[in-house]
């Protein structure tokens, strides 16, 4: 079983994106002023992975958040900018942990820069993400974000911990989700709710929307890493497994699969082999693991719509339940 598609999820991305079109725009034209650096390399870096076609989904998700919440003001353009520092500063990271090659269809950053020059431009953008930040002037944005990027960092070396591991089970991956990408999703629209000083029912609800969000999105893209092709993913297919990550896929597999099965995946976690992707591949599929991702990230996209209840009715509501429906249906 597949994950589950849309006829057209780049239409429906740039229908939720009309919803919030003039700060979108807002936020593209912050990102590329805020980039700007005395320093040539800097700049290079940062545009080559600024410009690599990412989905920006978290600026989306606070964008949404904040005008659901009824917040119009100038900060939540800022916050979306922020967001996307955060995020990118972390993919230049990770590519160098993982020695990734390919990133949304281009060579990475470090590949074509160097490990050196991607961890250092990472920092910038971190650094240059708090400098915003300390520019709003509001505590408990400083707050929020200041935790998120702590269990961000936590959430990697936990995983690093976890590499190589097979005995790794379904709750111990659950919080390294929720650590290295849930965590970004739930703090950008907190802070929507923040924005507009809403009370705590109201911050609650988007805490939890946001939480569950970014579980959908990570399932489906462990889950891509085995069922989609590298055209349609933009990345190295069989790169966590290279990697000796344990992803939700795996761990059902190896619960389920025949005794042969769980043999080859043992083996091939501890070594980091990619020698019998194929035959693992087949083996989730047959085992049902893509299809338990597929209905574990489902049931998180379903758990993240019910979380918007206590949010008046409005169309952006309906465009931050609409970003958990993309999340679950997307190839890439």
């Amino acid at each position: 079983m597949s994950l589950v598609q849309t006829d057209q999820p780049a239409a429906v991305l740039e229908d939720l994106r009309a919803l919030v079109r003039s700060e979108w725009s807002e936020v593209n034209r912050l990102i590329y002023r805020r980039l700007g650096s005395d320093v040539a390399l800097v700049n290079q870096v940062a545009h080559h992975i600024i410009n690599d076609g990412g989905k920006r989904l978290r600026p989306l998700a606070v964008l949404l958040a904040a005008r659901a919440s009824g917040s119009e003001r100038d900060a939540n353009v800022a916050v979306a900018a922020i967001i996307e520092f955060i995020h990118t500063a972390t993919l230049l990271h990770d590519d160098v942990v993982d020695n990734s090659s390919l990133r949304r269809g281009q060579e990475t950053a470090n590949s074509v820069f160097g490990n050196q020059a991607s961890v250092l431009v990472g920092d910038f953008l971190y650094s240059r993400a708090f400098q915003i930040m300390v520019e709003i002037g509001e505590m408990r944005i400083l707050d929020v974000l200041a935790d998120a990027t702590n269990t961000i960092a936590e959430g990697e070396v936990l995983q690093l911990m976890n590499c190589n591991n097979p005995d790794i089970s379904e709750a111990d991956y659950m919080e390294v989700i929720y650590r290295k990408t849930a965590k970004l999703f739930e703090a950008g629209t907190r802070i929507g709710a923040i924005l507009a000083r809403r009370d705590e029912r109201m911050e609650a609800a988007l805490v939890n929307y946001g939480r569950h969000l970014g579980r959908a999105f990570q399932l489906v893209d462990d889950a891509l890493d085995y069922d989609a092709t590298p055209e349609e993913f933009g990345k190295n297919i069989g790169d966590d497994l290279a990697d000796g990550k344990i992803t939700l896929p795996l761990i059902y597999a190896l619960r389920h699969g025949t005794a042969a099965e769980r043999h080859m995946i043992r083996e091939a976690i501890e070594t980091g082999s990619t020698q019998n992707f194929k035959s693992i591949q087949l083996a989730i599929e047959t085992s049902g693991g893509i299809r338990y991702t597929a209905e574990r990230a489902q049931d998180e996209a379903n758990e993240a719509v019910r979380a918007l209840d206590p949010l008046p009715r409005s169309k952006f509501r309906e465009g931050l339940a609409g970003l958990a429906r993309f999340a679950i249906s997307r190839r890439y």
